[in-house]
């Protein structure tokens, strides 16, 4: 990778309506500074993920972190990604394995929405990241039942997705790949293709 540029120089969205600039700003890199985080710092981003709204209150997430320079913790996040993931992954100074419940615990049925939830949690997570000037790259890439074995975890709960989290960085230790996607504008599908006012449109 022979590029000095930084992701700082990426192009701004082109956005249709007014939005708050901090979901303006945020956006999914793979080159992070390799800034450790404070444990303080990371408290508040699982504090605000902590009063996101969710189905019965059940609260159904949970989350397990490690920073970089905890080497052995780190390492056991990093083994259950996928090797592409992995690649770049491993320089950011924290990982995090995102856990849904699959069930009520006033009840025990089905959780239907537990996944939504989560997703409430890890929304809450990113935005007062934002504030921080953190950012977050989130990955479906890992293997579940391998976070399962290494975390002991449940089967009644689900392994659903990892977060790699940081300062923005340099795209030096990227692969040209990986370098121009860093650079690309954000592109979304036009408002009229998601919103129906009254009726549902294919």
């Amino acid at each position: 990778m022979s590029t000095n540029n930084t992701v700082q120089d990426k192009p701004e969205p082109d956005v249709l309506n007014e939005i708050h600039p901090l979901i303006r700003r945020r956006w999914s890199p793979r080159g992070f500074s390799d800034k450790p985080i404070t444990e303080d710092i990371a408290m508040s981003l699982f504090e605000a993920a902590r009063w996101a709204p969710s189905s019965y209150n059940e609260q159904p997430w949970r989350f397990i972190y490690a920073m970089k320079n905890d080497e052995e913790a780190f390492q056991k996040l990093c083994s259950c990604l996928v090797p592409g993931n992995v690649e770049w992954a491993k320089n950011a100074p924290m990982l995090v394995l995102a856990v849904a419940k699959k069930t009520y615990s006033h009840n025990g049925k089905h959780y239907r929405h537990s996944m939504h939830d989560l997703g409430l949690a890890l929304g809450n997570f990113t935005v007062e990241a934002t504030s921080r000037d953190l950012y977050l790259r989130q990955m479906g890439g890992f293997v579940v039942d391998k976070s399962r074995e290494v975390f002991e975890i449940p089967n009644d709960y689900e392994p659903a997705t990892m977060v790699a989290v940081g300062y923005l960085g340099s795209v030096e230790s990227l692969t040209d790949n990986f370098v121009k996607t860093e650079y690309k504008q954000q592109v979304r599908k036009p408002i009229e293709e998601l919103v129906f006012n009254g009726f549902f449109q294919r």
